[in-house]
């Protein structure tokens, strides 16, 4: 599948929402909602790749699959946790449980540990890379059973029902009365993301009769875009509102903007595709990994402003040194070790 600059550019508009959630930005409480982005985003790049090599081959390899997944990730994430080993005890002197955080992040379990244990305490962005290091275990073998039992051109109705069915898992919980934090940080109650990611990539793969007619119609899709700001604006943390509906809304924006993009052209295409966009997308892991220990160091010391002013040139930095070092080797050596040639998704080139 041909690159598509526009989805590193959505993957720039993720980490920066991110990152002015944490800095505590005014009037960007609801930014949290970024995460939803890269989730609808990661579950339609890797699903897509999933496809297209089940369609050049007739089956998956599942340790190829695994192999690229660790070569791609876990590079940076080691080097970043033995960086925060070293110098998180000399920058917060009287810093607790350094050893148990980094090793609870490394084994991806801080989603749940966040959720029932508030354990990685001072990680706590961790969480959103272990739900997506279980969508990544659960997911492909769970493909390959739908994909048995399953019309190609059919695939995306088992995996809409999949989102429906975690949709109404997560309101059980939501009526339940459980905590939001317990509701927010686990991969249950957060899988609806990657799975209507899923189901876009079957579309978008296998081309049911009707796909043409919704590209047809995809300019009436950008009249969710606004929900976006208003999601942002509107929701807080702690709001039960935005565990329902202010998910269901961002992922519904998230899978708008792919399809308004999939023809690269059109005017939010060409806005998503600006170079620094594009670039801040493929840095896009690393400032995620690096921003929220520099984002704490600063807001200790300083204003909002500052933060954002600071926060996000010295998280890009940090993100550069690792991508062209560790990743960059990783992704060579990921790269001579496949056995095969896959087509990369539509997305990144580092998907």
């Amino acid at each position: 599948m041909k690159y598509n600059p526009a989805l590193d550019g959505m993957r720039a508009v993720a980490i920066v929402l991110v990152f002015l959630s944490h800095a505590h930005a005014p009037m960007f409480d609801g930014a949290f909602f970024g995460v939803d982005l890269f989730f609808v985003l990661s579950g339609f790049l890797i699903t897509s790749l999933l496809l297209k090599e089940h369609q050049q081959s007739g089956r998956l390899d599942f340790w190829r699959f695994y192999q690229r997944r660790f070569l791609r990730l876990a590079p940076a994430l080691l080097l970043f946790l033995a960086a925060y080993w070293l110098f998180a005890p000399l920058i917060w002197p009287g810093i607790e449980d350094v050893n148990k955080d980094v090793l609870v992040s490394a084994l991806y379990l801080a989603d749940y540990g966040i959720a029932f244990f508030d354990s990685p305490d001072t990680l706590l962005h961790m969480w959103s890379l272990s739900v997506e290091e279980h969508f990544y275990l659960i997911w492909p073998p769970l493909l390959v059973l739908l994909l048995a039992h399953t019309a190609r051109k059919q695939l995306w109705r088992p995996i809409m029902l999949l989102v429906l069915l975690m949709f109404v898992w997560r309101a059980y919980w939501v009526a339940d009365g459980q905590h939001f934090y317990e509701i927010f940080f686990r991969f249950d109650t957060r899988a609806t993301g990657m799975l209507l990611g899923s189901a876009l990539a079957a579309v978008a793969v296998h081309r049911p009769e009707w796909m043409d007619a919704l590209h047809a119609r995809q300019k009436y899709l950008l009249w969710l875009l606004p929900v976006l700001p208003f999601a942002v604006i509107g929701y807080a943390w702690d709001d039960a509102g935005a565990l329902l509906w202010g998910f269901a809304m961002v992922e519904l924006v998230a899978a708008a903007i792919i399809v308004a993009v999939s023809k690269q052209k059109g005017v939010l295409f060409d806005m998503l595709s600006l170079p620094a966009l594009v670039w801040v997308g493929k840095m896009s892991y690393g400032i995620y990994l690096w921003h929220y220990p520099v984002v704490r160091l600063l807001r200790a010391h300083t204003d909002w402003q500052w933060v954002v002013i600071l926060g996000l040139p010295i998280s890009a930095a940090l993100a550069a040194l690792s991508f062209y070092t560790v990743e960059r080797w990783a992704l060579s050596w990921r790269d001579r070790s496949g056995s095969k040639p896959v087509a990369q998704p539509a997305g990144s080139r580092t998907a």
